[in-house]
């Protein structure tokens, strides 16, 4: 039969009277869902329609746990970790309570105490003058900050770089409002100007940059010292100063003359330190060469000195003898320089003078060797005996003379 009509019953095809039983209310299904809660907690579910609005009623015995539950899931939210390097300050209502070091803490939760952890060991740079791309790594010029009045009223493009770090970090969080970074910008920027106004261009452009950076360093921690802000300068660079783009190729070749100069400077001392000790070191060579030579002259001439007095008390003593002794000395000093040879025949005949011809070629071509020359004194000197007898001593020395021709 067709779906619509009714069939045995009067019943649809799906077993449901024929419009008779409609789908539960809402509300009905909400009113069920109340009481089954409200009997959960251990309320008194409202019969009919009257007791439809009434919120479900809660037991003191399901109240206590759930309170118990609130309340340490609200202390548990007063613990935290300060790590290494950190210093947490704990303020109760605003106003500061203590600081803790490293380690695991917990204070009373929010709203009663609350908790401000600072890196008290990172070093923070801060870029004045400049600021550097973190993509391209290039500088970029901030014409407000680097551009500074010398003291010559010459104008300057300075850039300067400040590494900080935290001292105290009650100072930091009660004293300080802005930004860390801009609050030591700012102050870098004044102690910058205040130093560069009092020097010259030339001064901050060649050989005063670490000086004016030491003194802008210490100006800083007096501003940052004088606000209580619990800022410590680690150091200050002076990254780049020049004269502005209109006039820098003149200043450029200013300071090449002048580094020129201290390089002319610089080599005129190294030459002087080299010469002057050489000089000295010879002066001190030829005094001590002077002194020697006079102490070998004195002495010598104090040996010939002695000397002659000792012969003169021989020849006091045996005049003959020493004359003759000195006549025979002073030959032998003569003939130690010849290089004749003069050989005496006992024969009679005459002296034969022997020239040793390859001893003077040697002696022509550069070469030749000293050599000792031979007079044979035996010969004369028993010449001498077989007639001293009846020659005078005048006779004698005529002889001798006419051998030495």
């Amino acid at each position: 039969m067709p779906w619509n009509q009714s069939g045995s019953g009067d019943k649809d095809p799906w077993g449901q009277g024929n419009g008779q039983n409609q789908p539960p209310d809402l509300d009905e299904v909400l009113k069920d869902i109340q009481k089954k809660f409200s009997g959960i907690f251990g309320g008194k579910g409202g019969g009919g329609g009257k007791s439809g609005g009434n919120l479900p009623s809660f037991s003191s015995k399901a109240i206590a746990p759930i309170a118990i539950i609130v309340l340490g899931l609200w202390f548990a939210t007063g613990f935290y970790v300060v790590e290494q390097g950190q210093q947490a300050v704990e303020m109760r209502f605003g106003a500061y309570k203590t600081v803790k070091e490293a380690g695991l803490r917990w204070h009373m939760p929010y709203p009663i105490e609350s908790v401000e952890v600072v890196n008290i060991q990172q070093i923070r740079t801060v870029e004045v003058g400049y600021r550097t791309s973190a993509r391209s790594n290039q500088a970029t010029t901030v014409g407000r900050e680097a551009l500074m009045l010398t003291a010559d009223e010459n104008i300057i493009d300075i850039h300067f770089a400040v590494q900080y770090d935290i001292k105290d970090p009650r100072q930091l969080i009660f004293n300080v409002a802005e930004a860390y970074d801009l609050v030591v910008r700012g102050a870098t920027e004044s102690a910058v100007r205040e130093i560069v106004g009092r020097n010259t261009m030339d001064f901050a452009i060649t050989g005063g940059r670490a000086e004016i950076a030491q003194e802008t360093k210490s100006l800083l921690q007096q501003i940052l010292d004088r606000y209580d802000t619990g800022i410590n300068i680690k150091a200050v660079e002076m990254q780049n100063a020049q004269p502005p783009a209109e006039v820098k190729a003149a200043f450029d070749d200013a300071v090449k003359a002048r580094e020129d100069e201290e390089r002319f400077k610089n080599e005129a001392q190294a030459y002087q330190n080299d010469i002057i000790p050489r000089a000295r070191g010879a002066a001190a060579r030829l005094e001590q060469e002077a002194a020697a030579y006079k102490a070998t002259v004195v002495a010598k001439a104090r040996g010939e000195a002695s000397r002659f007095l000792q012969v003169l008390d021989e020849y006091t003593k045996a005049p003959n003898v020493t004359r003759d002794r000195l006549y025979l000395d002073a030959l032998e000093d003569v003939y130690s320089n010849s290089t004749k040879l003069v050989i005496d025949q006992k024969s009679g005949g005459n002296n034969v003078m022997y020239l040793p011809l390859d001893q003077l070629i040697r002696k022509n071509s550069g070469s030749m060797a000293s050599t000792n020359e031979e007079f044979n004194l035996d010969n004369l000197g028993s010449d001498m005996a077989d007639t001293g007898g009846s020659e005078s001593r005048q006779e004698r020395s005529s002889r001798l003379r006419s051998l030495t021709q």
